[in-house]
C-alpha cells in the first residue's frame, strides 16, 4: 500500500491509462463490463459538484475583502481575471467549432442514457430563449436548486452569499470562517475522490478502446492535442501580450522568471500546492512587491483558472459533436459565462475541471456520458491547464504592480541576469 501511494498520483494515472487501452483493445466488447468501476468514480465526481461550488465560490468572492481597502490593485486584477478568461473561454469555444474533434464518431455500442439524449434534443427543438435563460438563473429555492444539481441558480446564490458576507464586515467573519472551513473540507474530500482515478481512468478507457475502437482514441487524441494548443496560445498571446503591451516588460524575461512555478505546476496539476514557488517568482525573479504578489497571486489560485475555462469550452463543443447537439450563439453565450464562473469555482487541485464539466454540460443540454469519454484522458490535459493557470496568476501580479508602481525593474533585469 505504502508503495502505491508512494508512486505520484499523475504516473497512477498514465501507466491506468496505458494499461487500460490495452487490455481493452485485447478485449475487445467484453471490457464493457468493467465500466462500472468507471461509473462509479464519475457518480463520486458528481456528488461533488454542488458542496464544491457552493464553499469554493462563497469563499473565493469573500476572500477579495473590502473593495474599497483594496483600490487600484483590487479592481484591476479582478479585471484582468475575468476579462483573460472570457477569452480563453472563447479561444476553446473558437478551436473546438473550427476542428470539430467529435464529429463523426460512432457512439452506437455506447450504452447511453436514452431519457438523457432525449431531454438534451428536446432542448435543442424547443430552443431557450435569453428570457428563460435569466429567469432560469434567479434560484426560487436555493435547497431546491441543490437537491436538482441546478447549477446556474446555485452559482447566482453562492456570488450572492459571498457578496453579503462582504458588506457584513466583521459580523460577517464568522460566516467567512464556516465557509473558508468548508472550502478546505471539500478540497480534501475532493482529493479523496482523486485518489480513485487509476481506477476509474483505466475502465473507462478500456470500456472505450473495446466498445469504440481505434476511432474514438484518435478523437481524444486529437482533444488532448487541441487542449495544448490552446493552453500555449492563452500563454504566449493573451499573457505574453499582456505583459509586453500593459506591464511593457520583456516577455523573454518574464518568462525565465516563472519557470519553476510553471515546472511545479505542470508535475503536480495543483494550482495551491504551486502556491509557494509562484509567489517566491514573482517576489523574486520579477520584482513584484509582497503585498501586490500575495494579494493577487493568492486569489489568483481560487478564482483564476484561465485554462479551465477554455477546456470547459472546447469539451462541451466535443461533447455536442459527439452526441450531436446543434449548439446556438445563445449556447455559445452562456458556455462563456458558465465556463469562467465555473473556473472561479474549481478548486486549485486535480480534477477539480473534470468536476465543473457537469456544471456547463447540464446547462446546454450536453449528455454527462461526455464525461465517462474524456475522463481518461483529463489528468494528461489538467497538469497543462494548471500550467497556463499559474502562468496567468504570475501575470496578472506582474502586470498590475507595473500598472500601480509596485513592480521592482531592477530587482526583474538583476535575477534574469544571475
Amino acid at each position: 500500500m505504502k508503495a502505491w501511494f508512494a508512486i505520484p498520483l499523475w504516473q497512477r494515472v498514465i501507466a491506468a491509462l496505458i494499461l487500460g487501452i490495452i487490455v481493452g483493445y485485447l478485449w475487445g466488447p467484453g471490457a464493457e463490463s468493467i465500466k462500472i468501476i468507471g461509473d462509479i468514480f464519475i457518480a463520486f465526481i458528481k456528488m461533488l459538484v454542488v458542496p464544491l461550488i457552493f464553499f469554493s465560490l462563497v469563499a473565493g468572492v469573500a476572500s477579495i475583502g473590502d473593495l474599497k481597502k483594496l483600490g487600484s490593485v483590487g479592481w484591476r486584477a479582478l479585471l484582468l481575471f475575468v476579462v483573460t478568461g472570457q477569452l480563453a473561454v472563447w479561444l476553446g469555444l473558437a478551436i473546438g467549432t473550427f476542428v470539430q474533434p467529435g464529429s463523426g464518431l460512432d457512439t452506437s455500442g455506447m450504452d447511453i442514457d436514452a431519457a438523457a439524449l432525449e431531454r438534451a434534443q428536446a432542448r435543442q427543438d424547443t430552443g431557450v430563449t435569453i428570457e428563460q435563460m435569466v429567469l432560469e438563473m434567479v434560484p426560487s429555492s436555493p435547497i431546491q436548486v441543490m437537491a436538482d444539481v441546478n447549477v446556474l441558480p446555485l452559482i447566482i446564490f453562492s456570488l450572492l452569499i459571498g457578496i453579503g458576507i462582504l458588506m457584513a464586515k466583521e459580523e460577517g467573519e464568522p460566516v467567512l470562517k464556516i465557509f473558508d472551513s468548508g472550502s478546505v473540507v471539500m478540497q480534501k474530500v475532493t482529493m479523496i475522490v482523486m485518489e480513485l482515478t487509476p481506477f476509474g481512468v483505466f475502465a473507462l478507457m478500456a470500456w472505450v478502446a473495446g466498445t469504440l475502437g481505434l476511432e474514438a482514441l484518435q478523437a481524444l487524441g486529437v482533444v488532448v492535442l487541441l487542449n495544448y494548443i490552446g493552453c500555449f496560445l492563452i500563454i504566449g498571446l493573451i499573457y505574453g501580450g499582456m505583459i509586453k503591451f500593459l506591464a511593457k516588460l520583456p516577455v523573454i524575461d518574464f518568462f525565465r522568471g516563472i519557470v519553476d512555478a510553471m515546472a511545479v505546476s505542470y508535475s503536480t496539476a495543483s494550482s495551491n500546492a504551486t502556491l509557494p514557488v509562484t509567489l517566491r517568482c514573482a517576489e523574486r525573479n520579477l520584482g513584484v512587491s509582497n503585498s501586490v504578489a500575495a494579494f493577487v497571486i493568492s486569489l489568483g489560485a481560487t478564482i483564476n483558472m484561465n485554462g479551465t475555462a477554455m477546456y470547459l469550452g472546447l469539451a462541451t463543443l466535443f461533447g455536442a459533436q459527439v452526441f450531436g447537439i446543434d449548439l446556438t450563439w445563445s449556447d455559445y453565450f452562456l458556455i462563456s459565462i458558465l465556463g469562467t464562473l465555473g473556473a472561479i469555482g474549481a478548486a486549485g487541485i486535480p480534477g477539480a475541471g473534470l468536476i465543473m464539466m457537469v456544471l456547463v454540460f447540464g446547462a446546454v443540454g450536453v449528455p454527462l456520458e461526455t464525461i465517462a469519454l474524456v475522463a481518461g484522458i483529463d489528468r494528461i490535459m489538467d497538469m497543462m491547464r494548471t500550467t497556463t493557470n499559474v502562468s496567468g496568476d504570475a501575470a496578472v501580479a506582474t502586470t498590475v504592480a507595473a500598472m500601480t508602481g509596485e513592480l521592482d525593474r531592477a530587482e526583474m533585469i538583476s535575477a534574469d541576469d544571475v
